[in-house]
């Protein structure tokens, strides 16, 4: 199994909480830097050395500002370079603005079988203030625009742990977001990051920043939610019903390879993670000429180590042993901190694995990082 990343660095405006690459002014340049992602595409055509591709994905910056042209000349590129499997997952991230007819029939057209459409909120004051360019009622009316259009693979995107977000209003948000019947939602806490206009806002005492008990509180809330609507968690942050799992990040998790194009993309073959540079001109300019649009890291045991847990514990499918031993098992230290977590009912020990109970969910990343090596 392997994968595909395309990060498209377009977007209309800044979200006021986003750190993402991305650019607002890309209108002289963007025919170049298509090109460039393209000419990616067949320099790398052998890195993953697979037989086929088992997912697409269109991140970004907003890849539903993609002209029609411009996504077929990347798919082109794909199928020119690749081989898909017949059931391959290629996932399109839309802004609920740019989700009119034309557009979700052109991406259906060219291959897009899931979208994931970032509503972030059912609540216009928080839109504001977020400076998303969607009204509540687009963002609705694009998830069932693309389900009567054939679209039967459908995430949203919905944040918790807003400034003034009370647990009720949480609770009207989930409850609206199941009332569109998608087959997957994904929930991430919102994280104040620095530089951002969102910290600013806070910094100003404009907005007023959750306690973590109230985000606790939400995170639990999401959980017993979703759970009671079918809804399975099989990620911290992500739900999905019928098993209709995010194969493209189920395989980030998993630590599955995957190459990705475009400014800022990361890539992963198991051993070694690459990452493109972060500016659309010096990417542009550089692709197939130099090697200074990108860098390497060769992952010590100790780093694949850490990532075995960063990324296993937050998933359904928890670290395997299989891994552990192959990693060279738990020292003494960890087996102790192990013993303890298991006592506490912070975590569970299966036939095939290690995995956190819900009590546990709620402190992942600090126990994943109690296991955690220096080189």
């Amino acid at each position: 199994m392997a994968g595909i990343y395309v990060h498209i660095p377009f977007c209309k405006k800044r979200c006021s909480y986003c750190d993402f690459h991305f650019s607002t002014t890309f209108a002289k340049y963007r025919g170049e830097l298509i090109a460039a992602i393209c000419l990616e595409l067949v320099l790398r055509k052998d890195e993953l050395n697979t037989e086929f591709i088992n997912t697409i994905y269109f991140g970004g910056g907003t890849p539903s500002l993609l002209k029609m042209e411009e996504l077929s000349q990347i798919m082109n590129a794909i199928h020119q370079n690749y081989t898909l499997a017949s059931d391959s997952e290629i996932t399109f991230e839309v802004n609920p603005e740019d989700a009119h007819e034309e557009n979700v029939l052109g991406w259906k057209k060219r291959g897009i079988n899931r979208l994931s459409i970032g509503l972030q909120s059912f609540q216009e004051s928080d839109l504001s203030w977020m400076n998303r360019s969607h009204t509540l009622e687009q963002g609705t009316n694009a998830v069932r625009l693309a389900q009567t259009l054939g679209f039967t693979n459908i995430s949203v995107d919905i944040i918790y742990g807003l400034p003034g977000l009370s647990n009720d209003q949480w609770m009207e948000h989930l409850n609206r977001a199941i009332a569109l019947n998608v087959q997957h939602i994904s929930s991430y806490c919102l994280t104040i990051e620095a530089k951002t206009a969102l910290f600013y806002e806070v910094q100003k005492g404009k907005l007023t920043r959750p306690s973590e008990d109230q985000q606790s509180e939400q995170f639990e809330i999401m959980v017993s939610t979703l759970h009671k609507s079918g809804f399975e968690q099989y990620e911290i942050s992500n739900f999905a019903k019928d098993e209709m799992y995010a194969k493209h990040n189920s395989a980030y998790w998993n630590l599955t390879k995957y190459i990705g194009v475009g400014p800022s993309a990361h890539s992963f073959n198991g051993e070694e993670r690459r990452w493109n540079i972060a500016n659309n001109t010096k990417y542009y300019l550089q692709v197939g000429k130099n090697d200074l649009w990108f860098e390497k890291e060769v992952l010590s045991l100790s780093a694949q180590w850490n990532e075995c847990f960063l990324t296993g514990l937050r998933t359904k499918w928890g670290v395997t042993k299989e891994k552990v031993q192959k990693l060279g098992g738990f020292q003494t230290d960890e087996h102790i901190q192990l013993a303890t977590y298991l006592a506490n009912g912070m975590m569970v020990e299966e036939s095939s694995c290690f995995l956190l109970t819900e009590k546990g969910k709620l402190q992942a990343d600090g126990i994943a990082s109690s296991f955690f090596r220096l080189d």
